[in-house]
């Protein structure tokens, strides 16, 4: 199974290659707000997911030192993500509602792809 610094580099890779996709998607289609949605959202959530590995590495290092973790920033996600959902309601001429929301979902599929890779991949190893 793949560690959880080895999953971001995958998802910063993968936020850098939507992004170009919203950039052309903006600058060649009619739905220039849909993706900048999208490409908003996985900002975000690439954020949301960044802060979720520090905290878990934090976690860690704690659980082996015998000390306790208030929390796994829970709160500083959800915050995040109002916060896209904020920017996009104050400028709905830029950026479409249901597309950021759907881009700040965009790192979590991509987790489960990556894993579900990763199943597959060792799967097939040992046989």
């Amino acid at each position: 199974m793949l560690d959880l610094h080895h999953i971001f580099i995958i998802q910063k890779k993968a936020l850098f290659f939507l992004l170009a996709l919203c950039i052309l998607g903006w600058g060649l289609t009619p739905f220039g707000s849909i993706f900048l949605g999208i490409g908003l959202g996985a900002f975000f959530g690439t954020y949301n997911f960044w802060i979720l590995t520090r905290r878990m590495d934090r976690f860690d290092r704690n659980l082996e030192k015998g000390k306790k973790t208030a929390s796994l920033g829970t709160a500083l996600r959800f915050g995040s993500g109002v916060a896209a959902a904020a920017v996009a309601l104050t400028l709905p001429k830029y950026f479409h509602l249901i597309s950021t929301i759907i881009g700040l979902m965009i790192p979590y599929v991509v987790l489960f792809i990556g894993s579900f890779v990763s199943l597959v991949k060792n799967s097939n190893n040992g046989k």
